[in-house]
């Protein structure tokens, strides 16, 4: 399946000795809905047994107050998912539950290991045999085959032999544990709620329930969370920190701290630093709802220009299907954006949206703002030109259909039919997250912390870096054919 589109990753929860754990972890897990819609899971623990239930939708139809309340335990595991590692299917929800000679565990995971398929070869010719096709299952069997007594002691032996991006929750029958790359790509934060200790990938997922924010697992530790009790140790190699950057671009919420950063605080910095590097002549400022809606104000206070609802988003849309028969173009935007015509018509407007990834999305939003009765329309995008794929969690279109790969700026604003078209500098994006250097930014540079050396096995790599050109042929007034968010 082609992704149009910057897709979500997975989010984690782990609640510890906790009465009540898996109703928590229902609610938790409502506070990262965002983060994966394809399927939801919870595994509890009672200090004797594992019980896990899952189901493909979204944590609400998953998790009514019958189910929540059948599952007990003190202790929880949580898992919202967007399949970037195996297909999307009941198969492959987390979290991923199995029996050894140690007892019975269960794992979650959020990220991607890059040296997954290679692993998984390995094991195979030994003879194991894999029910799912997630690269989380990898982590399982390899935990199986250590020699450790102890869980946390085979999770800190195995760890260093995977490679890419884990931020991870592992329950057994009396323990929780949690544990972070050495490069930190993806967030897991810990926090404390009443006299024990809770996980998540958002602190979002803490408000909800009334725990308190603490600090991030650190890149390289594992926790072992226990009735009131941390343990804290290194697993894995030294490495140089490289948090995604596209966190705080995209996919946090902007009420979460991510990376001990507050989200909100990120995205309004990173709009006003566009407002003063690429500044337009115009009547109004509006996002592209919602993830873009605190850079757009960020631009309108640097630039003076007043901030305008201009465009309102359905939040009710599934998924959708509509028959090629119809040939109503461009209804798929209009299911999800409306713009407001009587805030539009006769302006100029600025249009403030987080990225640009194919350009299909954004060209028909354009023309919809334009048949809405704009004067003119100025597209500012709240960071880099996406150049590359990711590797490390997201789910993203290969490199020859990201359009910034083989077009220039000027070549995007003419198939995207805009007036102007600027994107923030990667200085100004990294100036915004502040500690520039700590930050993966590959997918605006190609510059990818992991190498490719270590990216082997069955993933084609070589397809996605070299990238056959994209060819933008004229269109025709009126053909939305072509590439393209």
């Amino acid at each position: 399946m082609t992704r149009r589109h910057w897709a979500e990753e997975c989010g984690v929860v782990g609640i510890a000795a906790v009465p009540g754990a898996s109703e928590l972890a229902s609610l938790a897990l409502h506070a990262l809905q965002h983060r994966g819609q394809e399927s939801a899971g919870i595994t509890v623990a009672d200090g004797h047994r594992l019980q896990t239930f899952k189901k493909m939708g979204l944590v609400a139809d998953v998790f009514d107050e019958a189910v929540t309340r059948g599952l007990g335990g003190n202790y929880a595991i949580g898992h919202v998912r967007y399949s970037t590692s195996g297909s999307s299917n009941l198969l492959n929800a987390q979290p991923l539950q199995v029996a050894s000679h140690r007892g019975t565990v269960s794992l979650a995971h959020n990220g991607n290991l890059v040296n997954a398929p290679e692993l998984r070869r390995d094991m195979e010719i030994d003879g194991s045999i894999f029910s799912t096709t997630s690269d989380t299952e990898v982590i399982l069997h390899m935990l199986a085959r250590s020699g450790e007594p102890a869980w946390e002691d085979a999770l800190a032996e195995i760890l260093p032999r995977v490679k890419g991006a884990y931020s991870l929750v592992m329950l057994t029958r009396d323990k929780l544990i949690a544990a972070r790359d050495p490069y930190g790509f993806r967030p897991l934060c810990l926090g404390r709620y009443r006299d024990s200790y809770v996980t998540a990938s958002e602190s979002c997922a803490f408000d909800i329930i009334g725990a308190e924010y603490l600090r991030d697992i650190e890149p390289g530790e594992m926790v072992i969370l226990g009735p009131g009790e941390l343990t804290s140790r290194r697993v894995g190699d030294t490495a140089p920190e490289k948090r995604c950057v596209f966190e705080h671009v995209y996919f946090s919420r902007p009420d979460s701290r991510v990376f001990g950063i507050n989200v909100e605080q990120a995205r309004r910095r990173s709009g006003e630093i566009l407002g003063r590097e690429a500044p337009a002549e115009a009547d109004l400022v509006c996002a592209v709802p919602d993830s873009s809606n605190t850079a757009a104000l960020g631009y309108a206070t640097a630039t003076g220009l007043p901030f305008e609802l201009a465009l309102i988003r359905n939040h009710y849309v599934g998924r959708t299907f509509i028959s090629p028969a119809q040939k109503v173009r461009d209804m798929s935007v209009r299911i999800k954006f409306n713009p407001v015509a009587a805030v539009i018509t006769g302006k100029r407007i600025v249009v403030v949206d987080d990225s640009i990834v194919r350009g299909t999305t954004m060209r028909k939003l354009v023309k919809i703002i334009r048949a809405a009765g704009a004067k003119e329309v100025h597209l500012r995008i709240a960071s880099p030109p996406v150049t590359n794929p990711c590797y490390y969690g997201i789910d993203t279109p290969v490199r020859n259909e990201l359009i910034a790969s083989s077009h220039t700026v000027e070549e995007i604003a003419t198939y995207l039919r805009v007036d102007s078209l600027a994107y923030l500098s990667l200085s100004g994006l990294l100036e915004a997250t502040g500690e520039g250097d700590r930050y993966c930014d590959a997918c605006f540079t190609g510059n990818y912390p992991v190498s490719f050396a270590e990216m082997s096995g069955k993933l084609v790599f070589d397809d996605h870096v070299a990238g056959a050109e994209i060819k933008v042929m004229p269109l025709a007034p009126g053909d939305e054919s072509g590439v393209g968010k």
